[in-house]
Order: C-alpha cells, then sequence, then structure tokens
C-alpha cells in the first residue's frame, strides 16, 4: 500500500491518491499459470484517516454499489413500464418491497451464515431457487397437499423458514 499526492492541472485543490497492489496469480500446485497483478486506486479528500480505512470505507461503498446493481438490473426497479407517473412510483414501491421481503426471508432462516449467503444472493437467482419451486397442489378429501417437484441445495432452509412461520403464526 502507498499514497500520495495528485493535483490535476486544471484543479486547484491536490487529491490524496491511495493505491493498493494485489497479485492476482492464478497457481495449479505449485506452477504459477498466469501472473497478474493488479494496482487499485482510491482518490479521496480525507487526510484524517489512514490509509487502511481509506480502503476500508471505499470497499464498504463498493458494496452497496452492488445493491443499487441488484434493484436495478435484478429486481427491474428502475425499468418504468408506463408513462403515468402515479403507476411507475407504485411499480419502483413494489419491486422495493420484493427486495426488502428478500432480506427479511434471509433474517428469518435459522441457520445464520446460510441467512446471509442469501443476503448477498443476486435476486435472479432467490428468485429461481426460493420462489419458483415447482408445486403440485392436490386437493383431496377436505385439504390441500403441496407435492414439491423439484429439489435444489436452498430447499431444506426453504421448509426450515416455512416451520420457523408456522411456529411464529402459532404464538
Amino acid at each position: 500500500m502507498a499514497e500520495f499526492d495528485d493535483q490535476p492541472t486544471q484543479g486547484q485543490r491536490a487529491y490524496r491518491v491511495v493505491v493498493v497492489r494485489q497479485n492476482l496469480s492464478v497457481q495449479k500446485g505449485e506452477r504459477v499459470l498466469c501472473d497478474d497483478i493488479k494496482s487499485f486506486f482510491y482518490i479521496t479528500t480525507r487526510r484524517d484517516w489512514n490509509a487502511a480505512q481509506v480502503v476500508a470505507l471505499a470497499n464498504q461503498r463498493g458494496d452497496q454499489e452492488n445493491v443499487i446493481a441488484q434493484l436495478q438490473n435484478g429486481v427491474n426497479a428502475m425499468r418504468m413500464p408506463v408513462d403515468d407517473l402515479l403507476a411507475n412510483w407504485a411499480y419502483l414501491v413494489l419491486t422495493a418491497l420484493a427486495w426488502n421481503l428478500k432480506a427479511w426471508y434471509a433474517l428469518l432462516l435459522p441457520r445464520r451464515w446460510r441467512g446471509q449467503e442469501l443476503l448477498r444472493m443476486e435476486f435472479r437467482r432467490f428468485l429461481h431457487a426460493i420462489i419458483l419451486l415447482p408445486v403440485q397442489l392436490v386437493r383431496t378429501g377436505r385439504r390441500i397437499v403441496y407435492r414439491l417437484l423439484g429439489y435444489n441445495d436452498w430447499l431444506a432452509d426453504f421448509l426450515r423458514a416455512w416451520e420457523a412461520l408456522r411456529v411464529m403464526r402459532v404464538t
């Protein structure tokens, strides 16, 4: 990690530049297949933080930008389907609600590490893994039977969350 000051030729103020150099070499066993060294530049005006704090803050903000990208692409929250302002507002609120329900469901899971994995999951993957489970509904006598027709790695967690919801409803 290194840092230096830089001032654009047309600018009036100098900026602090923190540079992190990472070796991203691909290895198989002890043999290096591809030598890939990348430098990451962090530009800031903050002088009161050390270089590690600047990098940590930038990395946290980068994760927030991933959430914004998921809202734009995964949920399609920014796709305005009609030319009416009120209808577009309702669509935006519903997509944000879908994103929040995904987060709520992840926090509901009994196994915390699976919940954290679900929180980081892209919305389309969540949709296909949890929401779009193939189910056959069979009406027999006075009850309805749900037959799960597909299996994936998230089915056990789905059933645990279902049981947790059922217990919450009773109490």
